[in-house]
C-alpha cells in the first residue's frame, strides 16, 4: 500500500581509538576522584574514591556492600523521564539499596535578577 523506504549510516570501528578513548576518560575520572577527595580531605573529612566500570547503580550498591558502608549519599540532576524526580540511578539505589541514601537535589544556577527593572520606570517603585 505504500512505499518503505531506509537510510543507514555503517562506520567502520578502531579498537584502538576505542580503548585510548576509554583510557583518557578514565584518567579524567581518576584526576576528577582524587581532586574530590583531597577536597574532602582539606575539611576533615574521611574520603577515598574508586573506579568502577559498569551500570551505574549496580556498582554503587555493590560497592557500598563490599566496603560496609553506613550511607550512600548522592547528587541527583533528576532527568530520567520514568523517575523525573529523583532520577533513574538515584531511583534504583533507593530501591534496591541495603544502607540508607541520602539524596541531594542539584539545581542548575539560574542567572540573577536585574532588580532595577522593578524600582524604574512607569509606575515602578521608584518613581514618585
Amino acid at each position: 500500500v505504500g512505499n518503505v523506504s531506509g537510510v543507514a549510516h555503517l562506520a567502520e570501528t578502531n579498537p584502538s581509538l576505542i580503548d585510548s578513548t576509554i583510557s583518557a576518560l578514565k584518567t579524567a575520572a581518576e584526576m576528577y576522584l582524587t581532586s574530590v577527595a583531597n577536597g574532602m580531605k582539606e575539611k576533615g573529612i574521611k574520603a577515598s574514591w574508586t573506579y568502577r566500570e559498569g551500570l551505574p547503580a549496580q556498582e554503587i550498591i555493590q560497592c557500598a556492600a563490599e566496603v560496609s558502608c553506613d550511607l550512600i549519599a548522592m547528587a541527583t540532576h533528576g532527568r530520567g523521564e520514568v523517575a523525573w524526580m529523583l532520577g533513574s540511578v538515584a531511583e534504583k539505589i533507593v530501591s534496591h539499596a541495603t544502607v540508607p541514601v541520602l539524596l541531594m537535589r542539584v539545581l542548575e544556577a539560574q542567572p540573577l535578577m536585574d532588580k532595577s527593572e522593578f524600582f524604574s520606570g512607569p509606575g515602578g517603585w521608584g518613581t514618585e
